[in-house]
C-alpha cells in the first residue's frame, strides 16, 4: 500500500507538473507583459544612483537582457537606445511616478483585449494569430507591429489625464493632448488597430500608401468593435472634411510632407497632427459605403497589395474620395514643381566645355528656399562627379540660381545630379534634372 501511495502521488504530481498553461489561461501565450516588471525592476535600480555607468549596467542587466522579443521588436522598430532610456529616466521622475501604477496593470488587461480579438475574428475570419507584448519605450509609440507581433508602448498607451507632462520639453509636448484622451481606457481599441496591421501586407514609401494604411486599421477596428474612433483625428476630419481633402491633394506627392499627416510634430493649417489617420479613414469608409458584400469590403482592404500601383488606384478609384483621377492629381502636382533651365557657363549635353572653368551656375525657372542643398551623382558614379569644395557652394540673392566650384580636367565626362531635395519656400520639390558635359 505505501508504495502504490508513493506512485499515486507522483503520478498526480506528473499530471499538475505537465497540465497545459494555456488551457489553465487561455491568454497568458498571447499577451505577455514581463516587459513591463522588468523595466520597473531595472528603474528602481537606477534612480539609487547618479553613476551612469552603474546605470546603464542596471538597464542592461535588469531590463535588455531579460526582455522579451517584444521589447527587441519595438527598440528596433523606434530606434530605442540605451542613452534614451538612462536620459528619459533621469529627466523625466514625475512623469514616471505618475505612470507607473497605471503599467503595472498591463497583466489584467488580457481578457479584454481577447474579446476584440474574437470580435475582429468574425469580421475577418482569415485573421492569423499575433502575440501582444506590453512594453516599456521612451515616447515613441504607443503601438507598432512587428513581422506577426503587436508592441505596446505602455508608458503611452496607458497614461490618462492624470499622467504628469510638466517636465517634458517642447519635442514631445503634444503628449499632453494625447494623455487627456484618456488612452488607458482605449487600450483595447489600440491593439485591435495594431492586430490589424499585422495581418496587412507591407506598405510602400509614399503618403498615400500609407494613410490607406493607417486608414484600413483605424476604420477595420471601428467596424470590429462597434464604436466611434477614440482619436481625435477621425471627428476633426469629418468637421473639416473639404478643406483637409484639398490640401491632401495639393500635398499627397510632396515626400517632404509627410510629417504634416503622419506620426510627427510637423505644423500644419490645421493644428491637429496625423490627419493623414482621417484621410485613409474616409477612404476605406467610402469604399465600403459603396460595397454590397461589406465582409468582402473588409478583406479587400486587410489584403490590398500596396506595391500593386493598379490595385491602389482602383482601391481609391472606387471610394471616390478625391475630387479627380490620379493621374489628375498627379499631372497637377509636377506641373507646379520648379525646374532647372539652363546652366549659366554652357549648354547641358555639351561635348566641348573649357576645362578651365571653375564653377557651375545652376538657374532655376523660381526662387527656391535658398538651403546649402547637396547634389547626387550621375549613373557613372564618383569618378564622373567634379572635383571642389563644400564650403564655395553659394546661392544667388534672389535665390533663383545655385553655383558650386568645379576643377575640371580636359577629355573627360562629368555628370551632376540636381535631385529634388532643392525646394521651394512651401515645399514643392524640384524636377530631378541630370547635368551631363564633356571638356574638351
Amino acid at each position: 500500500m505505501k508504495h502504490q501511495s508513493i506512485l499515486l502521488f507522483f503520478l498526480v504530481f506528473i499530471a499538475i507538473a505537465c497540465k497545459n498553461p494555456e488551457k489553465e489561461n487561455p491568454q497568458s501565450n498571447n499577451v505577455i507583459t514581463s516587459d513591463v516588471i522588468n523595466f520597473w525592476n531595472a528603474y528602481d535600480h537606477i534612480v539609487t544612483t547618479q553613476d551612469s555607468v552603474l546605470q546603464y549596467n542596471y538597464l542592461d542587466s535588469l531590463y535588455f537582457k531579460k526582455g522579451t522579443v517584444g521589447l527587441e521588436g519595438v527598440r528596433q522598430v523606434r530606434n530605442y537606445t540605451a542613452q534614451d532610456y538612462i536620459e528619459a529616466i533621469n529627466n523625466y521622475p514625475k512623469f514616471w511616478n505618475s505612470i507607473r501604477e497605471n503599467t503595472l496593470e498591463a497583466p489584467k488587461v488580457s481578457s479584454k483585449l481577447q474579446v476584440g480579438i474574437e470580435k475582429l475574428k468574425t469580421l475577418y475570419p482569415e485573421l492569423k494569430p499575433a502575440k501582444i507584448y506590453f512594453t516599456i519605450g521612451t515616447f515613441r509609440t504607443p503601438g507598432t507591429t512587428i513581422d506577426s507581433l503587436v508592441l505596446i508602448g505602455a508608458e503611452l498607451a496607458m497614461g490618462n489625464p492624470n499622467t504628469d507632462t510638466s517636465e517634458f520639453p517642447e519635442n514631445i509636448s503634444h503628449l499632453k493632448a494625447y494623455f487627456a484622451t484618456n488612452p488607458n481606457k482605449n487600450l483595447g481599441f489600440l491593439n485591435i488597430h495594431e492586430f490589424v496591421h499585422t495581418q496587412q501586407k507591407p506598405r510602400v514609401n509614399n503618403l498615400l500608401s500609407s494613410v490607406i494604411y493607417e486608414g484600413v486599421a483605424e476604420f477595420v477596428t471601428v467596424q470590429a468593435l462597434n464604436q466611434p474612433s477614440p482619436n481625435p483625428q477621425i471627428e476633426f476630419g469629418k468637421n473639416n472634411a473639404e478643406r483637409i481633402r484639398e490640401v491632401f491633394e495639393d500635398e499627397m506627392f510632396y515626400v517632404a510632407n509627410f510629417g504634416k499627416w503622419l506620426n510627427s510634430n510637423e505644423s500644419n493649417e490645421f493644428g491637429m497632427r496625423d490627419l493623414g489617420y482621417y484621410v485613409g479613414y474616409q477612404i476605406c469608409e467610402n469604399y465600403y459605403n459603396q460595397a454590397e458584400d461589406k465582409q468582402a469590403a473588409i478583406k479587400s482592404m486587410i489584403e490590398l497589395d500596396y506595391e500593386n500601383e493598379s490595385i491602389i488606384e482602383a482601391f481609391v478609384q472606387k471610394a471616390n474620395y478625391f475630387s479627380t483621377s490620379l493621374n489628375e492629381l498627379e499631372q497637377s502636382f509636377e506641373s507646379k514643381r520648379p525646374t532647372v533651365i539652363g546652366i549659366e557657363q554652357f549648354e547641358n549635353k555639351s561635348q566641348n566645355v573649357n576645362p578651365s572653368i571653375k564653377a557651375i551656375t545652376i538657374k532655376f525657372s523660381e526662387a527656391l528656399n535658398g538651403y546649402h542643398t547637396s547634389v547626387d551623382l550621375g549613373n557613372l558614379g564618383r569618378e564622373a562627379f567634379p572635383k571642389g569644395t563644400l564650403n564655395g557652394r553659394t546661392w544667388a540673392e534672389d535665390n533663383r540660381s545655385w553655383t558650386i566650384p568645379v576643377e575640371l580636367e580636359p577629355n573627360k565626362t562629368y555628370q551632376i545630379f540636381i535631385t529634388n531635395n532643392f525646394r521651394t519656400p512651401d515645399n514643392r520639390p524640384l524636377k530631378p534634372y541630370l547635368i551631363e558635359f564633356k571638356t574638351r
